[in-house]
């Protein structure tokens, strides 16, 4: 979350008024996170989260992310739902952006996780990815292993501008993940950033998760994978195992891993590494003048990265041939 597009008093006053909100009572910009403009939104039916969206975020996506919210709060899901205009859409235009406004959910996010919240992680993802196996649509994630090499190409010759060799790291990266990346193991709709800042807590249970806008379909192991990077590395890039056998164990009580995805689960949690690795690299370099919103350090997953480098097996992550029985 973030806010690029400023929006007017004027302007979001004649949106509002094709909703059934009341009142404009306030409204505040959001700072954190990096891909769409989020405000909170006071109003006199209550508070809520005003989105819209960003260029990185195809508009003929939106379906299936406000269709997803609304499938998994029917499944049990705690998450935010799309509220629906007077002609009940949930999507409308507001300062030449797609816009949508999402119903508030009370909680906080955790800035430094506990073993106890990356347990309650685990499970939270899991019955996530049982509710969401008869999802009708599908999106394929264009920010995968295919999406990696013309991500970083255009910015490659100001790598070193972040960290030094770091355009001899990715490419060696890209090389391996290439020849390596798994495939045929289990898949479905994943959130693919299930970030702490994107999971709501009210002491240590789950009170919600939010930011679908990267919700695709694709291998349920590349999600963990992303989990385990978010949850279980110190800031510095320090692996946390503990956190890591909480949040394994919190999942694989609820959806057990098949053998093929812990064999391949150290290449997709490189992947991971690398996939966060490119997209801060290439927000650092890109941030609109006048932004409200702070980018996020690129290192920090460049540590994460060479981690991965060395734990190498499944083993390194506490996986084995007898995990979960």
């Amino acid at each position: 979350m973030a806010v690029y597009t400023q929006v007017s008093d004027e302007e979001l006053i004649a949106f509002l008024e094709n909703y059934e909100l009341g009142p404009l009572l306030s409204c505040k910009g959001i700072a954190e996170g990096v891909e769409n403009s989020n405000y909170y939104l006071h109003a006199g039916a209550g508070s809520f989260i005003l989105t819209l969206y960003e260029k990185r975020v195809a508009e003929s996506d939106l379906p299936f992310f406000l269709g997803l919210m609304e499938h998994l709060s029917a499944r049990g899901v705690t998450c935010p739902l799309p509220v629906r205009n007077r002609a009940g859409a949930a999507l409308g235009r507001l300062a030449g952006r797609p816009a949508a406004i999402i119903t508030f959910l009370d909680g906080y996010s955790v800035a430094h996780p506990e073993p106890a919240h990356c347990a309650a992680l685990g499970e939270a993802l899991a019955h996530f990815h049982r509710a969401g196996a008869d999802f009708p649509l599908r999106r394929q994630n264009t920010l995968s292993v295919a999406g990696w090499r013309p991500l970083f190409a255009p910015f490659a010759a100001r790598a070193d501008e972040v960290a030094e060799g770091l355009g001899d790291i990715v490419a060696a990266e890209l090389a391996y993940l290439d020849a390596n990346w798994p495939g045929d193991l289990p898949s479905g709709v994943i959130h693919a950033d299930l970030f702490p800042d994107n999971v709501f807590f009210l002491g240590d249970k789950i009170s919600g998760l939010i930011d679908f806008y990267f919700a695709c379909t694709d291998a349920l192991a590349y999600d963990l994978a992303i989990c385990l990077n978010a949850w279980c590395f110190t800031a510095q890039g320090d692996f946390e195992p503990d956190k890591c056998a909480a949040l394994l164990g919190g999942y694989s009580a609820v959806r057990a891993l098949a053998p093929a995805e812990i064999d391949a689960f150290p290449v997709l949690a490189r992947g991971a590494a690398l996939r966060f690795l490119l997209t801060r690299f290439v927000d650092w370099l890109n941030v609109p003048p006048g932004a409200l919103v702070r980018p996020k350090d690129p290192k920090e997953y460049l540590a994460r990265l060479k981690r991965h480098r060395q734990l190498a097996t499944p083993s390194g992550y506490g996986l084995g041939s007898g995990f979960g029985e």
